[in-house]
């Protein structure tokens, strides 16, 4: 994963087709590659798992973080991708991206009606809750 984020950053476009599952080469946009290498500013990869992808593995799993900037907008890329080892090299076969996680309150939720979590015996949205 390192070398193809490399690869976006110095906009070696032959590598990024050559460590493409040859299967899926037919699809590469090649300009669309060099356009979208050249118009960012690369801040930094960030690995955040790994699955598999060592010495005796068919496959590998790779989750990951790039950062870049586009007309002075920051971007964060967050994907999973998936490689494939044929015939001793490793090729990335395809990306998604995480599904988002739902939002999980710490503490229960203080309702309106529920007793004022500050201790005064009054209803929240007599004491705290007011707008």
């Amino acid at each position: 994963m390192r070398a193809r984020y490399s690869a976006y950053v110095k906009t070696d476009v032959d590598f990024l087709l050559a460590s493409l599952l040859p299967s899926e080469r037919g699809g590469f946009d090649r300009g669309g590659a060099e356009k979208w290498s050249k118009m960012a500013t690369w801040k930094g990869l960030d690995i955040v798992r790994t699955e598999a992808g060592g010495q005796g593995d068919a496959t590998g799993v790779v989750e990951f973080k790039a950062r870049y900037q586009v007309q002075e907008q920051n971007v964060e890329h967050h994907e999973i991708a998936t490689f494939r080892r044929e015939d001793g090299c490793w090729y990335f076969v395809d990306g998604e991206t995480p599904k988002a996680q739902p939002f999980r309150r710490a503490v229960p939720k203080v309702g309106m009606n529920d007793p004022c979590s500050c201790g005064s015996g009054k209803k929240f949205k007599k004491c705290c809750g007011k707008v």
